[in-house]
């Protein structure tokens, strides 16, 4: 039935968002996973600000206090662990809350250990999921229900190829011990991001046997940059 053409609009309620208030840094030097993380902090309210090595997220973490802070383990210029430590000595005082990412799930332990509160290995989770992740270890916040099949995050395909390029330039320099394992976590999680099985298989086997891989995976990631979209193609 139509109201009354004096009847006063009705009002919109604008449901709440669960992150509404919450602010949060994440410490990934990946575009692509910086990318989704963006868009579930987006849909769910929260505030996000971005670091992508340890120099920058300590810069950041001097002007100004985060709810919590995502560390990536695999950083360009040292582990993870390092900053999660630091970070999980001030959680008691109000600091910031620490979790952990990777896409190498067999660093969970060594994450918990340093006092991560979390290990978030990729893919990362849903959107529905995220939300709730997140107010399970910052205390006094309600964790409202979210619906369920919310559709997942689709960050831009040229943040991945961003991240593609990226490894192609590090391989092109025959990176020596301590750039192969970071050269192996950084295409690991984009692997498993991305559900890349060749790509994740070619990583494992460049854990095991140092050198010997690196033209494979030159040729896989030239692939995949090849069939990439162009900016302003």
């Amino acid at each position: 039935m139509p109201l009354p053409p004096d009847s006063p609009a009705p009002l919109r309620v604008r449901p709440l968002l669960p992150l509404q208030g919450v602010t949060l840094l994440i410490v990934e030097d990946s575009r692509f996973a910086a990318e989704a993380l963006r868009l579930l902090a987006q849909r769910a309210g929260a505030r996000l600000r971005r670091a992508e090595d340890l120099r920058t997220a300590r810069r950041h973490l001097s002007c100004y206090q985060p709810d919590l802070v995502l560390v990536d383990m695999g950083l360009p210029d040292g582990s993870g662990a390092e900053l999660i430590t630091e970070l999980a000595a001030g959680v008691a005082g109000g600091g910031p809350v620490p979790l952990a990412i990777s896409g190498d799930p067999d660093l969970r332990d060594a994450t918990l250990a340093a006092g991560a509160r979390a290990f978030i290995a990729k893919p990362l989770p849903g959107p529905a999921e995220f939300p709730a992740l997140i107010l399970g270890h910052l205390p006094g916040r309600t964790i409202l229900p979210q619906p369920a099949g919310a559709a997942a995050a689709r960050p831009d395909p040229l943040a991945l190829r961003e991240d593609l390029l990226h490894a192609a330039d590090l391989l092109r320099r025959w990176p020596d011990a301590a750039g192969r394992a970071y050269l192996a976590g950084f295409l690991g999680g984009l692997a498993r991001s991305t559900g890349d099985t060749a790509l994740a298989r070619a990583v494992g086997a460049l854990r095991q046997t140092d050198d010997g891989e690196l033209p494979l995976l030159r040729g896989l990631v030239a692939r995949r940059i090849a069939l990439m979209p162009r900016p302003f193609a």
